[in-house]
């Protein structure tokens, strides 16, 4: 594995209710099919942990948002990997821990928390979220590598922005229905 498939974690973080900022833990632990451990979004979903890059933070602080990780909610939060680009079913190993990458982005029907505290949210645009595969610890500095990539199994609109999920909804149209 090359060094470009790499990346790093910059923040751990959880939070005790939905809505919240999360705070960096430094470490905590994956546990297979829930999520991390002690954190409000947790549970038996696809949605179980949360990632964003240092570099998506960044191009909200351009606009003059000042925020830290776990600011957007976000459980592990990354730098040196493009997560947006990475496709879904791709199996990252965190630490101990390994994920497969579910859903890119996320739909915001209404404007969330983050949203109204710091006035724009990037985690609908650049989030991805990843369920737990295999239980392990994760750290601050731990280094975040590709295991295995694949290709998006359902690629959706959804007000003309694409959206890629690993399980067809109800409330977006497939590009297959489209086309």
């Amino acid at each position: 594995m090359s060094a470009m498939n790499n990346g790093k974690i910059v923040a751990v973080c959880i939070s005790e209710k939905k809505g919240e900022p999360k705070r960096n833990v430094g470490t905590a632990r994956l546990v297979k099919d829930w999520g991390l451990e002690n954190d409000a979004h947790t549970g038996k979903w696809h949605r179980q942990v949360s990632l964003l890059a240092m570099e998506s933070i960044a191009k909200i602080s351009v606009q003059g948002v000042v925020t830290k990780p776990g600011d957007l909610a976000e459980n592990i939060t990354t730098c040196g990997l493009n997560l947006p680009a990475l496709p879904v079913g791709t199996h990252l190993q965190l630490g101990t821990a390994l994920v497969e990458v579910t859903q890119i982005g996320k739909l915001c029907h209404h404007r969330c928390a983050v949203y109204y505290r710091l006035g724009d949210c990037i985690m609908p645009r650049e989030g991805i979220f990843a369920r737990v595969l295999v239980s392990g610890q994760v750290s601050v500095g731990d280094t975040i590598a590709i295991v295995h990539s694949s290709h998006s199994s359902h690629r959706a609109t959804h007000h003309g922005r694409e959206i890629r999920e690993s399980t067809p909804r109800s409330d977006i149209r497939y590009i297959d229905e489209i086309t």
